[in-house]
């Protein structure tokens, strides 16, 4: 068993973020997630692990600062909140089409616009759908403890490096702010720059004149050069979609209804399962851990043998339409959401699934 610590989801992804042996972090202070850098400035990284630890002058000098450090084959992160990430979605394509390996960490806050500090999941189409322009995607994991706060970055680190991506941590201020028992990963020792060399023969290093020089770029005027790049972004993104869905069911083998929700949702609606099977009513839990590769094949075969679905989001209804997409026709997907930060109960969960789906 690793070191167990009490610790909030925010303190958790730094502190996973040291022990995944990340070369940098770079940041801007937003709330609900300025407890990431607190903790690392605080834990001073550079005295255990030589990790660098920089506040950029803005949100977007920090994805640019990520862009450079990716471009030498470095593990480098960043966090902010919802405004925050919207203010490095063009960092983010960037990156994208450079094929450049990174970890961002979403820690999302009502809106639209300045909206309020408190939870939601209104950044899910930004997230999922690529938020900059262009025909891009990255791996979002969808945490729903303060341990999958912990345990997504090592994965983030990995899967951004085996596919040469930006990958997405997409949080909420809930989970961010909450605390929960942790148990931690042993530490990853970071790599030598000799390690960096041999792992990423991609990256711009300073090699010797006997090497090709690498050039890191998203850039290519001629419109054949341009294509056959996108064509291999799209090949990685279905390599993606066949190896890396994740999901959770719960109490779905004798479901007639179904709850569909992932992060701080399916934490409300696995309470509200309870409520109603107390009632008599049979009714599982589908949780999509990965918002990108959505779990499209998985969720429908379980939702192709219930009687109705309620996809349940903070938001007005966003991931409801990749459920929709899913499953097309098949069985009757209604929504239930709450807007501005506000956390619905598991007992308004339960009664609209009454109201939705069963007597509607």
């Amino acid at each position: 068993m690793g070191e167990l610590r009490l610790m909030k989801g925010n303190e958790a992804i730094a502190e996973a973020a040291i022990r995944a042996g990340c070369d940098g972090y770079f940041g801007y202070p937003i709330t609900p997630q300025s407890e990431v850098m607190e903790y690392l400035m605080a834990e001073k990284p550079h005295e255990r692990t030589g990790m660098v630890v920089l506040q950029a002058e803005s949100e977007v000098a920090s994805i640019n600062m990520l862009y450079g450090g990716a471009g030498t084959g470095k593990k480098v992160m960043t966090s902010s909140s919802s405004p925050g990430i919207s203010l490095m979605q063009e960092g983010i394509s960037y990156m994208a089409g450079a094929e450049l390996p990174a970890v961002v960490v979403n820690v999302v806050r009502g809106g639209p616009g300045l909206g309020t500090i408190q939870p939601s999941q209104a950044d899910y189409f930004q997230a999922v759908k690529g938020g900059g322009h262009g025909d891009y995607k990255m791996i979002v994991y969808a945490p729903a403890s303060v341990q999958e706060m912990s345990d997504h970055v090592k994965l983030a680190f990995d899967k951004a490096f085996q596919y040469r991506t930006p990958v997405m941590i997409l949080s909420d201020g809930a989970i961010g702010q909450m605390m929960e028992k942790v148990e931690l990963f042993d530490p990853i020792p970071r790599r030598t720059d000799e390690e960096v060399i041999a792992a990423c023969p991609w990256a711009s290093t300073g090699r010797p004149k006997t090497r090709n020089h690498n050039i890191i770029t998203s850039l290519d005027l001629d419109p054949a050069g341009q294509e056959k790049v996108n064509l291999k972004l799209q090949e990685k993104y279905r390599m993606m979609e066949q190896n890396e869905v994740m999901y959770e069911e719960i109490m779905t083998s004798d479901a007639e209804y179904l709850f569909v929700a992932f992060g701080l949702s399916a934490r409300i609606c696995q309470k509200a399962t309870d409520i109603a099977r107390a009632k008599g009513i049979k009714v599982g839990l589908f949780r999509p851990i990965t918002l990108f590769p959505f779990p499209t094949v998985q969720i429908a075969a379980t939702g192709s043998r219930v009687k109705g679905i309620l996809v349940v989001e903070m938001n007005a209804g966003q991931m409801i339409e990749d459920v929709r997409l899913s499953l097309g026709c098949k069985v009757k997907i209604e929504h239930f959401g709450r807007f501005g930060g506000i956390i619905p109960s598991p007992d308004e969960v339960a009664k609209a699934l009454e109201q939705k789906i069963i007597g509607g």
